[in-house]
């Protein structure tokens, strides 16, 4: 055992860290005591990381510990050799950090690892406490059969139509060359997940219309504005592209407009997703969870084509957020709405 896992066995942790840390170790990522799994954190995520230490411990699998602080500066330009390489002899992997600004880069280099070599990947980005105590506490095998029912559908639609009281109005026709997901909480091979998880995802054909996040940005700019209800962000799409982005929040704005502007397809959509955790009541400001919250979010950036297949890149990659959506499937057998007002009218 590594120095870094011995003191991560002997960091406290709240008690009511438990049930979060042993689903994501026994329901989650079902890790099996034959396996060996990389942990990696941060000291802000320290007492969470213990918790699953602990839980990594009672397995009786072989795991090793990373604290980034101890390997690298932050923020991070690139995932430390040590983490990377310990992970090609891992089964599992373990995300749980708290993120700064610009280290898109260093993640995409431990996913590509993941990728590679279909590792089962917990992405536990910006993992806090109040997620601890909510959304990880969901029953992610109730979550993964919502899931499943969503998924069946969303696949067999050419077409998505989604509208909300605060102005979202958003079709988009969807390419059926491109692979759709389901990340419940249930980790497998075929596809990394967040952890807390609950959605079903895709890369869009074609995105037009309006769009209020009413929600949460993503990325760094999560932290820095939180919930948005006070000061929304309408976003104009035609063609899959921004065409424009307003708020009464001038410096959200700026900092939206400038990182979806970062290359040529920073301000295209490149995912489309259905959030499904059952066990999310509310959003709280932390995109880890509340892009799961039930609902619809999109982002603009990196479409994660080595899954979905869709055949161009970008180097970012933002979430946003709306709340209290009706949407309707379209098919060749007709048109089907599957939530109203934010309530999912498909039973789990």
């Amino acid at each position: 055992m590594t120095a870094t896992a011995s003191q991560l066995l002997a960091t406290p942790y709240p008690a009511e860290f438990v049930p979060g840390a042993l689903s994501a170790v026994t329901t989650c990522l079902r890790i099996q005591p034959s396996e060996k799994v990389t942990l990696i954190t941060d000291r802000a995520t320290e007492a969470i990381a213990a918790s699953i230490a602990a839980q990594l411990e009672a397995c009786g699998c072989e795991w090793n510990a990373f604290v980034l602080e101890e390997l690298a500066p932050r923020p991070l330009t690139g995932m430390p050799a040590a983490v990377l390489a310990d992970m090609e002899s891992s089964q599992v992997s373990i995300f749980a950090v708290v993120v700064q600004a610009n280290e898109l880069r260093s993640r995409m280099q431990m996913t590509d690892v993941v990728n590679r070599r279909k590792m089962r990947h917990a992405h536990m980005v910006n993992i806090t406490p109040e997620i601890m105590l909510q959304g990880m506490r969901a029953d992610f095998n109730l979550v993964d059969r919502l899931s499943q029912k969503v998924l069946d559908r969303v696949r067999r639609a050419h077409r998505i139509r989604a509208t909300t009281a605060a102005g979202t109005s958003i079709v988009s026709e969807m390419n059926p060359g491109y692979k759709w997901f389901k990340t419940s909480g249930i980790i497998s091979p075929e596809k990394w997940g967040n952890l807390p998880g609950g959605e079903c995802f895709t890369s869009p054909g074609e995105v037009n219309g309006t769009f209020v996040v009413d929600g949460v940005v993503g990325d760094w700019l999560c932290a820095r504005y939180g919930l948005l209800a006070r000061s929304p962000l309408t976003i104009e799409i035609a063609k899959n592209r921004i065409v424009s982005c307003k708020s009464e929040n001038k410096q959200l704005e700026a900092d939206f407009w400038a990182y979806t502007h970062t290359d040529e397809n920073s301000d295209r959509v490149g995912e489309f997703a259905i959030g499904t955790n059952l066990g999310i009541e509310r959003v709280i400001g932390n995109i880890l969870q509340d892009e799961k919250f039930p609902g619809i979010h999109i982002a603009f950036g990196n479409p994660y084509g080595e899954h979905t297949g869709a055949p161009w890149s970008s180097g970012t990659h933002i979430d946003v957020v709306g709340l209290g959506f009706n949407i309707w499937l379209e098919t060749e057998n007709g048109e089907e709405q599957i939530m109203r007002e934010g309530k999912f009218l498909i039973a789990a």
